[in-house]
């Protein structure tokens, strides 16, 4: 699924420190309730009391959202497709020229390496399988 509910922001459990958090309360607007959600319940259940621990210095209130997006998308509430970002989007496929400054030349020499691997264990001898 694709997409969040309306005036969500997508936020990574493993920046819930206060270093990070430092950049999340900077993104989101000041609130004093805040409601964890994923596709299911499971994962906000599972970083509730992590992120209330963090949160608590701002005296927010922090509550989970029963049976996650999957619930909201049921009960045919609004859905949203566009990201409101807290923390950047990492489990996004990029292919290895993408979104890096390595050079056409370090990236081939990658690839050669790669490719040449099968030949190099076919002459290597001290492996106890066969290549295919």
């Amino acid at each position: 699924m694709r997409g969040h509910i309306p005036g969500a922001w997508y936020a990574l459990r493993a920046q819930f420190t206060t270093s990070a958090l430092d950049k999340i309360r900077a993104a989101v607007p000041h609130a004093f309730r805040f409601v964890l959600t994923c596709l299911s319940d499971a994962l906000a259940r599972h970083a509730y009391a992590e992120f209330v621990s963090v949160i608590s210095k701002t005296g927010g209130e922090v509550f989970v959202f029963d049976g996650g997006t999957n619930a909201w998308v049921a009960g045919g509430l609004p859905f949203a497709i566009d990201a409101q970002l807290a923390s950047p989007a990492l489990d996004c496929y990029c292919r290895p020229y993408e979104g890096t400054d390595n050079s056409l030349q370090a990236m081939q020499a990658y690839l050669d390496w790669d490719f040449g691997l099968v030949e190099q264990l076919e002459r290597d001898g001290t492996h106890h399988f066969r290549v295919i």
